[in-house]
């Protein structure tokens, strides 16, 4: 493939709900323009993007993949992203990397709760969009349904800019509804252009009419001419529709049945040429080593900058890195400065990918992406650029995980391979978080989900050998005070020599929930040296982690220091640090502690007929629903649910809706855990920690 300029380049990246077919898109996309030479489908495992053995084999999507193809001398990179709510940082990485975005939506259940994410993340972003309506083959597919939808959801700016010719297993093509022209697709998969059939041609002046207006109202010099004429061309209107949709005053419509001979495809390239903006459109914002903003263009003569978005961990290749180009160009053999952990790094070869094909090529310009193997330290997030002008550009920001499981190796001989197996895994997604329990020893492993958690799980095992037990997910309680109190610390030992002195005293109060600690240094008249006050809270702060009632970290509150003794020869930071541990365990016997547990915001959808079995089991688990609307034939509930009672939800809501129902979870705020539960909890913590320490 050919280098191209920022001016030929389109960076799109895939996005909406899953099951909707925007894999199977991409590769109709691919085939259509010559990309590959056969049509690759999710089912048989042939998708050039879904080539991970645990995509093939659960036939889902779960890491985003990038595939480039050439389109009337245009270079376009299509970024594809999984469409399930526990890999929503992969969606969240292949947004960052884009200069637009293709939203896809089923025709069948239209508006999904993936798709409202997808939509308010390139909204966050600022991405121009077109929404593709896809599998309009299928039954009870209503394309007019959808597109009254879309705007009632996200506004009069989602416009059809296309019209279906005819429904369900009858679509055969679509009405340019800009130049008003017809385009079937044959049983061969070939598409030709001619006339609008005449049962369409009413319909289709009709949504003409209602695009044209819609165009000139951003134009007062087209509208001029739209009042004048009664109508604009296709000339007229496609400058002022490019820049409608650049603007994000526009979002247009398409339609297609990727999966049934690619009908629909060859128009969705044409539009993605024509109308959605080039990788030169846009700057993008940077700082400086200083922290001086700096402001970038696509322009190959200028310094080089690049963003890793997307780290994948190969058995074969090591570690690959995918890149965006914003400045300047990254060629092979090159060496680049890794602004966010400040190290050189030596380029290989780099690649242009075409899914798990990787093309190499003498360089990577401005507005393209790229993929380079076996960098030593850089990770997802990171900024390459020039050790003269190290330029950095915003972090990602990945959505917290809501569940945590604790891990252990199924083989002994595997302990001290396990730490490095799961960073690799972490490396790789972000979203992931490794930790250690200071009291257990145990690894825990957080992420989106249960079966976010499985299957990096499995990954681990083939790709690095290393196999673990997971246990049962620990919800993550939190303690808490509620009422301010004041304490003392005394730590007091003689042993021969020098002893052991410190004392001090503390006052605690509440803080607003997610405030986390604060502490106070209030210390006047040399009651503790100065040296001694950083152990004080070096004390506090290990014993909150360990928590009070039930051994969960204490938070929400402050600790204010404001009085105490010190001995010129037995204090030390030691003693001071013990100090503050007893003058925090006697704060927190005075201040009323409670247990906090994580409410996590729910929001389930699933066809009315389902609406009782799901309202009645949401309020067994605790649950509060806060709202509940319709959309199309499905009903959608907004609740809060105590994550405790979400861990076996998915199962449950299978059941109840027959496979039809899906729902979305993420971590919201704390509150109070109910007194008997408190108490229940307690009892079970102290019954393990018995049982632990006998052992």
């Amino acid at each position: 493939m050919k280098v191209y300029p920022a001016s030929a380049i389109h960076n799109v990246v895939v996005a909406g709900h899953n099951s909707v077919g925007k894999t199977t898109l991409i590769s109709a996309l691919l085939h259509e323009a010559g990309a590959v030479t056969r049509f690759g489908r999710v089912e048989d495992g042939t998708a050039p993007t879904d080539f991970d053995p645990e995509e093939i084999e659960r036939k889902i999507s779960i890491g985003l993949a990038v595939a480039s193809l050439e389109w009337r001398k245009r270079k376009v990179n299509l970024i594809d992203t999984p469409g399930y709510g526990i890999f929503e940082s992969e969606m969240v990485c292949g947004m960052r990397a884009a200069d637009s975005a293709i939203i896809v939506v089923d025709a069948v259940a239209g508006v999904e709760v993936q798709t409202e994410r997808a939509w308010r993340v390139s909204e966050d972003l600022g991405l121009p969009k077109v929404v593709v309506v896809n599998r309009m083959d299928r039954e009870r597919a209503d394309g007019t349904r959808v597109s009254e939808q879309l705007a009632a959801k996200f506004g009069r700016r989602c416009v059809c800019i296309e019209s279906p010719i005819g429904r369900e297993r009858g679509f055969r093509g679509v009405i340019d509804l800009v130049g008003m022209k017809g385009f079937l697709t044959d049983d061969a998969g070939k598409t030709s252009e001619g006339p609008i059939p005449a049962e369409f041609s009413a319909e289709a002046a009709s949504l003409h009419e209602a695009l044209v207006e819609m165009v000139a109202e951003g134009d007062d010099a087209l509208m001029e001419t739209f009042f004048s004429q009664g109508s604009l061309t296709e000339e007229q209107m496609l400058p002022a529709l490019r820049k409608a949709i650049r603007d994000r005053k526009i979002i247009p419509v398409l339609f297609a049945a990727a999966g049934n001979h690619e009908t629909g495809v060859e128009k969705i390239l044409d539009e993605i040429v024509d109308l959605l903006p080039t990788s030169d459109s846009f700057t993008v914002a940077a700082r400086m080593k200083d922290g001086k903003p700096d402001v970038l263009s696509a322009d190959t003569a200028g310094p080089a900058g690049a963003f890793v978005f997307k780290t994948i961990s190969d058995p074969f290749s090591g570690r690959l890195s995918l890149f965006r180009v914003y400045s300047g160009s990254i060629k092979a053999d090159g060496t680049y400065w890794n602004s966010t952990r400040e190290t050189a790094e030596r380029f290989g070869t780099v690649f242009a990918p075409l899914g798990k094909q990787l093309n190499a090529v003498p360089e990577i310009p401005a507005g393209d992406i790229g993929c380079v193997a076996k960098l030593k330290d850089t990770l997802t997030g990171d900024s390459l650029a020039t050790k003269e002008k190290p330029l950095s550009f915003d972090p990602i920001k990945f959505p917290e995980p809501a569940i945590s499981f604790a891990i252990e190796p199924k083989s002994k001989g595997d302990e001290d391979k396990i730490s490095a197996a799961i960073q690799r895994l972490v490396d790789e997604d972000p979203s992931l978080r490794l930790s250690r329990d200071a009291d257990t020893q145990e690894f825990l492993l957080a992420g989106s989900g249960q079966l976010h958690v499985e299957i990096a799980i499995a990954r681990m095992k083939r790709k690095s050998n290393v196999e673990v037990i997971l246990h049962p997910p620990k919800v993550p309680y939190r303690e808490t005070i509620t009422r301010n109190a004041e304490a003392h610390g005394r730590h007091k030992k003689q042993t021969g020599g020098h002893g052991q002195f410190a004392d001090c005293k503390i006052r605690v109060a509440p803080l607003p929930r997610g405030a986390d600690f604060q502490f106070i240094d209030d210390i006047f008249g040399g009651s503790i040296p100065r040296q001694f006050i950083p152990a004080v809270e070096k004390g506090v702060q290990e014993a909150r982690k360990r928590g009070f009632l039930a051994g969960f970290p204490m938070v929400d509150f402050k600790v204010e220091l404001f009085d105490g003794q010190y001995h010129d020869v037995d204090s030390s930071e030691m003693a001071f640090k013990i100090a503050g541990t007893l003058a925090y365990k006697d704060a927190m016997a005075k201040a009323n502690p409670i247990i906090l547990e994580p409410i996590v915001a729910v929001t389930v959808r699933a066809p009315q007929e389902y609406m009782g079995d799901i309202m009645g089991d949401l309020t067994s688990r605790r649950g509060r629903p806060s709202g509940m609307e319709t959309e199309g034939e499905d009903s959608i509930i907004k609740a809060e649910v105590p994550m405790s009672e979400m861990l076996s939800y998915a199962p449950v809501l299978r059941s109840i809706t027959q496979g039809r129902g899906s729902f979305h979870m993420e971590m919201d705020h704390y509150e109070e855990l109910p007194r008997m539960l408190q108490d229940k909890l307690v009892a079970e913590r102290a019954k393990l920690k018995k049982a632990e320490a006998e052992e």
